[in-house]
């Protein structure tokens, strides 16, 4: 009976011996359905470095993913790797304790990222970082350089400038910029394009001290600038959507387009020949500062309380390297924020040299924390002063006015 007992026990050592341990696999949970194929290769070059990791993506419809998310997680569920937004976004999810808390001693790679873009995926109230930031994005003014060519137009400079080259465009017959005002989040698309060279870069730092409200001279002003070009949208922009000026400016209709950098990949992958140029918001006056707005478009979290912690960190540190951020630019052709990147595509890198001359993109970096938010406020506001129902002015006040219900010093 003992040597019996003997050999079945050696037999099942053998086998649990000789057995392949099981690979952990991790759901890895998204906003971003179009990049599905490029995170495959990512995931199998994370691979090359942990064979014994498998991933498994999954992508959400952008506007329905915050809320399966939270549903997910609020019921002690949801996947071990998150992309998560920033700011406000993120805040939403850290607060309640869903994402987990990163540190240098578990993640040594935050040091590839500045105090800035860290800052983004951080918490207010305890400063701990939450997410591995991916990209930062820019908001700026793509151009047709071929349509530029062919109708004696050159970029820009200074406001008038600007405006020539509009007036210029239209009589040619061709559309001088695509941008509607239909869809909503747009109007700040298009304050965070053209506004920044006029009021300059102190007055993000006065509002957050309290030193300015939207009611500034510096603010209206920039409002007032961005009225004029209601002549050279589309025709009908008050119903024209986001789809709608996609189009105009994919198909060379439209010259011009306020826009994200976001934007470049798609544009490119929808019409190949499509010559895209980047210019800033042009200054008020000549030898002006020419500014875009930058801000952080996300990040990578884990579970707070995912069952594979150390597989997760592995994937985390992964997503924090170099090696990642050079992939990552290449095939989703955004501009990575972890130090030392090489960017080999020219119109990205021309996009990173005008992110030296920024401003935070204002309402998401600042105001996007609690309600009604500065990005729903102004949003709103622009609508309605591009459709001729608002002054600037009376746009400075109504957004200062519903920022100071939460921001103290809107309140003095």
């Amino acid at each position: 009976m003992n040597a019996l007992f003997r050999l079945g026990a050696a037999l099942a050592l053998a086998a649990s011996t000789a057995a392949p341990a099981l690979a952990a696999e991790l759901t890895f949970w998204s906003w971003r359905q179009e990049d599905r194929a490029a995170y495959q290769e990512i995931i199998a070059d994370f691979n090359k470095l942990h064979p014994d990791v498998k991933i498994k993506f999954e992508a959400f419809e952008p506007t329905s993913y915050n809320t399966i998310l939270s549903t997910a997680l609020a019921g002690g569920k949801g996947p071990d790797l998150i992309q998560a937004r920033a700011y406000g976004g993120l805040e939403a999810f850290a607060k309640p304790g869903y994402f987990l808390a990163l540190d240098k001693a578990t993640v040594p790679e935050l040091d590839n990222f500045s105090a800035d873009v860290l800052a983004a995926e951080s918490m207010r109230e305890d400063r701990k970082v939450y997410a591995v930031p991916f990209a930062t994005q820019t908001v700026l003014i793509l151009y047709n350089k071929e349509l530029f060519q062919k109708n004696g137009v050159s970029v820009p400079e200074t406001w008038e400038e600007m405006i020539a080259a509009a007036k210029t465009l239209k009589a040619k017959g061709v559309m001088p910029f695509a941008n509607g005002t239909a869809t909503a989040w747009q109007n700040e698309i298009l304050m965070g394009a053209f506004t920044p060279s006029i009021y300059g870069t102190g007055f993000n730092a006065d509002l957050v001290a309290g030193k300015a409200t939207f009611e500034d001279k510096r603010f209206v002003d920039a409002m007032a600038k961005l009225a004029e070009l209601k002549e050279y949208l589309p025709q009908g922009f008050t119903g024209v959507d986001y789809p709608t000026m996609q189009q105009l400016f994919i198909s060379g209709r439209a010259a011009m387009i306020a826009a994200g950098s976001f934007e470049i990949a798609n544009f490119r992958r929808q019409n190949p020949k499509l010559d895209i140029g980047v210019f800033p918001g042009p200054a008020a006056t000549k030898g002006g500062p020419r500014l875009v707005s930058l801000f952080v478009d996300g990040g990578y979290a884990v579970n707070a309380k995912t069952e594979h912690k150390a597989d997760a960190i592995k994937f985390i540190r992964y997503v924090a390297s170099p090696r990642f951020g050079e992939l990552f630019s290449a095939k989703l052709g955004n501009i990575s924020p972890i130090k030392g990147v090489k960017i080999d595509d020219p119109l990205l890198a021309d996009v990173a040299k005008l992110n030296a001359a920024s401003v935070p993109y204002v309402m998401l970096v600042n105001f996007r924390y609690q309600e009604p938010t500065g990005s729903t406020l102004i949003q709103s506001a622009v609508q309605k002063m591009m459709a001729g129902q608002a002054t600037p002015a009376e746009v400075g006040a109504e957004v200062t006015k519903g920022i100071a219900g939460y921001h103290k010093p809107f309140q003095k």
